[in-house]
């Protein structure tokens, strides 16, 4: 059969990985496709400089936009990231009846609805699996497995990055910065770790699943972010005594009447009995959990030049697919239009650890204080003595508002000399 045209926008850690794969598997590729693929063309910043895979010259260009736009062009796959060019080229390849494949999350998050609604004008396919989670398939059991069943949840880890700072935190009793300096030496963490340790990535990353998960439009603006940078090696040893691990999440929730739902990113305590606390290095997992199907957990590399371009790849296999039959992929779903609920209204749970006075009536105040916003003590636990103590709470479950109410509250009493921290718990409901 007539081979289909792939044009493939950047040449770096992953897009090498595809032109390796789409070399290397062509047979096979072909065979599951019902049709071989062709490289079209390369589109890169620099003619010369040199690559870890063989490419000819005469596939490489620095006109990307008359590449995506040939009439001989198939499919498209943008792997050069950030919001434009990149927009500008998806939209103009989608528009021109070509479906395309991405790994784009920072540009799905913010803008993309504009993508879909390009694939509608060219009837082609928008596909993004790689876009979060790297190799693990995630996106297409959201919103094509469980279409016939409700999501009640999604916890995960979605950041490789910062997993692997707080693991060696755990583990090693490291701090924070030299956590940091070890991942960016291994290549785990960039040289600006800002997208990963503020938690920019990982918000990007939940406003899709957010978006899969309830069928709503999200975007990363509306996601509440916190990331790793405040956490200590005393918080992690802290966590570690009561039988706690630190894990950056990122948590979609629906309401429990199902007409809104959060999206949140941030630092949470997680027992070690949860599977999430068994996450390793610079892996990846998340946790679904439907009304029918149960909990599903997905997990594995999630990101990494060969793991992310497999996620390419089998996008690239499904709109061949489609594209053969003279089909179409899943559109936009975003029927259900459910409100995002700001973070005050999220019910969870909340550890804090408090420098206080060691003397008669202190535990009654910060008591009370609790019951005022009616926050309900679960533990508590006095450490030191003389005239410094530390006093360690964790909570039932309460709005966030309220618990943010408490800590304002304590702040203020003249008990209290420091709120020494405040690490909301999750996975043991």
């Amino acid at each position: 059969m007539k081979p289909l045209k792939v044009a493939l926008l950047g040449c770096g850690v992953v897009g090498t990985q595809v032109i390796r794969l789409m070399h290397e598997q062509a047979g096979d590729l072909a065979a599951r496709i019902g049709a071989p693929l062709e490289l079209a063309g390369v589109a890169v910043r620099r003619l010369g400089r040199k690559r870890d895979v063989e490419v000819g010259p005469e596939l490489l260009t620095t006109d990307a936009e008359a590449l995506v736009t040939r009439d001989d062009v198939d499919i498209v796959i943008e792997v050069i990231g950030g919001i434009e060019p990149a927009r500008s080229l998806i939209v103009a390849a989608l528009s021109g009846g070509k479906s395309v494949v991405t790994a784009n999350k920072a540009l799905l998050a913010e803008d993309g609805a504009s993508l879909y609604e390009a694939a509608r004008q060219g009837n082609g396919d928008l596909y993004f699996e790689a876009s979060v989670a790297g190799a693990i398939p995630l996106l297409r059991p959201l919103r094509e497995s469980l279409a016939g069943d409700h999501v009640k949840r999604v916890l995960g880890i979605v950041n490789g990055t910062t997993n692997y700072i707080l693991d060696k935190m755990d583990t090693t009793g490291a701090s924070f910065t030299d956590a940091l300096e070890e991942a960016q030496t291994l290549g785990y963490a960039e040289a600006d770790p800002t997208a990963d340790v503020e938690g920019f990535d990982a918000a990007a990353k939940a406003a899709i699943l957010a978006g899969l998960a309830y069928h709503s439009r999200v975007t990363a603006a509306e996601v509440h972010r916190e990331g790793i940078t405040e956490i200590t090696a005393t918080d992690v040893a802290s966590a570690k005594d009561m039988g706690y691990v630190i894990k950056l999440l990122a948590i979609c929730a629906r309401s429990d009447d199902g007409r809104s739902f959060g999206v949140r990113v941030h630092p949470a305590m997680i027992p070690r009995s949860h599977p999430l606390a068994g996450v390793r290095e610079a892996y990846n997992a998340v946790f679904v959990e439907a009304e029918s199907a149960g909990q599903l957990m997905f997990y594995g590399k999630g990101a990494g030049g060969a793991p992310t371009a497999s996620a390419v790849l089998g996008d690239l296999v499904a709109v061949a697919r489609n594209r053969l039959a003279g089909t179409r992929g899943p559109d936009e779903s975003t029927y259900a239009d459910l409100a995002v609920h700001p973070m005050g209204e999220t019910v969870t749970r909340c550890h804090v650890a408090l420098d206080v006075a060691d003397k008669p009536g202190v535990l009654a105040r910060v008591a009370e204080l609790f019951a005022k916003h009616d926050v309900s003590i679960q533990t508590v636990r006095q450490e030191g003595h003389g005239d410094d103590a530390q006093l360690v709470i964790v909570t039932h479950r309460a709005t966030d508002a309220a618990l943010s109410a408490t800590m304002e509250g304590l702040r203020e009493l003249d008990i209290v000399r420091a709120v020494a921290s405040v690490m909301r718990v999750e996975g043991d409901d």
